[in-house]
């Protein structure tokens, strides 16, 4: 017991513990960050990889994703919203487009724009007729 207390009075011994405590500390917290920056590239690689470029052509027709705010969702609302024309892509991917009356233009995130394609009017139509029996 005496022993015991004899070494919790040491000054010189407890501020070498403290110290190597303090060293293991910061070595604990260096290598929680290195995970942490692993980690962080890992998912931004994920990500990355399964993002689609989009390239779009001018005067194409297209719609954009409508994003706003839903409070009271309407299910059977349609998600795309007007025909934009594309007036020219930028190098990073956003995408200016212009107002079906030609008055406005504005840029959007590439990733919210998607080809529209247009109905072929000129289908014949075949009516078919069933009989009751």
């Amino acid at each position: 017991m005496l022993a015991i207390k004899r070494l919790n009075l040491d000054a010189e011994l407890v501020g070498k513990k403290r110290i190597t405590q303090l060293h293991e500390l910061e070595e604990f917290r260096l290598h929680a960050y290195e995970n942490a920056n692993l980690y962080k590239e890992k998912t931004k690689r994920w990500c990355d990889k399964h993002i689609v470029s989009h390239t779009f052509d001018p005067d194409q027709l297209k719609l954009l994703f409508y994003s706003r705010l839903k409070l009271f969702p309407e299910k059977l609302r349609s998600k795309w919203s007007g025909l934009f024309e594309v007036v020219r892509m930028t190098q990073h991917g956003a995408v200016e487009q212009r107002n079906k009356d030609k008055s406005s233009t504005f840029l959007v995130n590439g990733q919210r724009v998607k080809h529209y394609f247009e109905n072929d009017v000129d289908r014949e139509l075949e009516a078919l007729k069933l009989i009751d029996e």
